[in-house]
């Protein structure tokens, strides 16, 4: 089994900036694309960024030259640095990976928990 911690959320106001990560751990051979979506109420989950194995990102155009993610292999973690947050960043943020649980070829997606980010004066 394998699971997705997150941590980093909260509240912040308008301007500020925030850092999410997200730390698999389990039965892991490899993990391969790992990634941020959020959720606003009432909305669908949207993909936010994404990094493959190998570090090339790419973002959800309401977010670049703002958002940052980045990944340390050793440590099978994810982050996503948020600067000049708006109210509209408000979401809960959920990250995943894709996830080769052992010598088999199967990859398998795996979902963090979320953590509520608040962007309000």
């Amino acid at each position: 089994q394998v699971q997705l911690v997150e941590s980093g959320g909260g509240l912040v106001q308008p301007g500020g900036s925030l850092g999410l990560s997200c730390a698999a751990s389990g039965s892991i051979f490899s993990i391969y694309g790992m990634a941020w979506y959020r959720q606003a109420p009432g909305k669908q989950r949207e993909l936010v960024a994404i990094i493959t194995s190998e570090g090339s990102t790419k973002y959800v155009d309401s977010v670049k030259g703002r958002f940052t993610i980045s990944r340390d292999n050793a440590k099978n973690t994810v982050y996503l640095q948020m600067n000049n947050l708006k109210p509209e960043d408000t979401a809960a943020y959920y990250c995943k990976a894709d996830v080769r649980p052992d010598w088999r070829p199967t990859v398998y997606d795996y979902w963090g928990q979320g953590t509520q980010v608040t962007v309000s004066s």
